[in-house]
């Protein structure tokens, strides 16, 4: 018998009741630490104060209106993501995803604009994820998300990732953009290195292309930055944002400078709830605090001795860990054992991280994560670690 949520998940045996900062409490009145928040979208922890009171003010007065009429908490996050960030516009999506099409659209709208409509590919790299829409699965490919969902949106080239002479010699006359995750998220915690970020924008300069970011998982300062590329000194045309931005209320944008986005005029794109006064409340209160400075220092000083203490447990089970990868509170163990086998570990520990390709368990706790917190991730790793370890015979 088909159930009556569609089965496209493979769910942990276990259902949360409520959460308070980087814990979440079961049904049965379990406790576990939340090391994943939400495949970071809880980015200030569960059931912040200030965005429980930001969205329970805004629901008292107003839910929607729809994008017809001017949306003032809208403006307010807009100005705020303008003010600290390259951009110059902002749309407002539900999700990443839906940037992600956005962000398509507003690539091929430019180029037929500029009188060369034949420029519509778009280059992206092996291990990418953008979203789960016909559009974006067919951007980052990959047979997992693929496989028979065809025939896939053309338009779309995939290029090994870190493969310098492969994107070399993709880019030609018919090229649009490029995109790419300056942290790939669901790929295993790839970082893209500096020089690397630096060199797609000096050959996009060079060639016109327009460069896009998707900092959907590694951006609104899980890297210790407000944004990942941020560390590179060098900025995107266009760049995909949405989980950490609404703190767990469904919320994306799309940035853009004023020359990416000028193809689209009024009527060429829209959204029922994109922006609606709910989602921007929270938003609003999601970026009063986590563009601060001093917020985005303690990220810095935490994260880095959060990965100082995960290099001491890799040491700790050789046997199960292999390394640590990545950035800010952005990390990733890479495992010897399979990687579900930890995760599964950990709900007896009861902790909870997230699978990722390349055999990696992604860390991605609440940037409000306390040092007695650390202290717990830790210990309740180390004991999911131990129930990993291999045995002999």
């Amino acid at each position: 018998m088909t159930p009556s949520v569609l089965p496209t998940y493979n769910r942990a045996p276990m259902a949360f009741d409520s959460g308070s900062g980087a814990w979440l409490t079961t049904t049965d009145g379990d406790r576990y630490l939340d090391l994943g928040a939400g495949i970071a979208v809880n980015a200030l922890g569960h059931a912040h104060p200030a965005l429980v009171q930001a969205l329970t003010e805004q629901a008292s007065k107003l839910w929607h209106t729809s994008n017809l009429y001017q949306i003032p908490h809208q403006q307010r996050l807009a100005d705020l993501l303008v003010d600290n960030t390259f951009a110059d516009t902002v749309f407002f999506t539900n999700s990443g995803t839906e940037a992600a099409e956005l962000a398509i659209k507003m690539v091929r709208k430019y180029w037929y604009d500029k009188g060369q409509p034949e420029r519509t590919q778009i280059i992206a790299f092996e291990g990418a994820f953008h979203g789960r829409s016909t559009g974006a699965i067919a951007m980052a490919g990959g047979e997992k998300m693929t496989k028979g969902f065809g025939p896939l949106m053309p338009g779309f080239v995939q290029l090994p990732f870190g493969d310098h002479d492969a994107l070399r010699a993709a880019v030609g006359p018919q090229t649009a953009a490029i995109i790419i995750e300056p942290i790939q998220g669901e790929g295993g915690i790839r970082i893209v290195p500096d020089q690397c970020l630096k060199g797609l924008r000096d050959m996009c300069d060079t060639t016109g292309a327009l460069l896009i970011f998707d900092e959907v998982q590694c951006g609104m300062g899980r890297t210790g930055r407000l944004f990942a590329h941020e560390w590179s000194g060098i900025t995107p045309d266009i760049m995909m944002v949405a989980k950490g931005i609404g703190g767990g209320f469904p919320l994306g944008a799309l940035l853009a400078t004023e020359n990416a986005a000028s193809g689209m005029t009024a009527g060429t794109h829209g959204s029922t709830y994109g922006g609606n006064p709910l989602g921007c409340a929270v938003g609003c209160a999601v970026m009063d605090i986590i563009a601060d400075d001093a917020f985005l220092a303690e990220v810095n000083r935490k994260s880095a001795l959060f990965r100082q203490k995960l290099e001491g447990l890799v040491a700790a089970h050789p046997s199960v860990f292999a390394e640590v990868r990545g950035q800010g509170l952005m990390l990733g163990l890479k495992c010897v054992v399979p990687n579900t086998d930890v995760v599964k570990a950990g709900y007896a520990a009861f902790v909870l991280t997230v699978p990722g390709a390349d055999n990696v368990i992604r860390l991605l706790p609440p940037l409000t994560l306390t040092d007695d917190d650390m202290a717990q991730a830790i210990a309740r790793l180390n004991q999911a670690a131990t129930t990993a370890t291999p045995h002999a015979g």
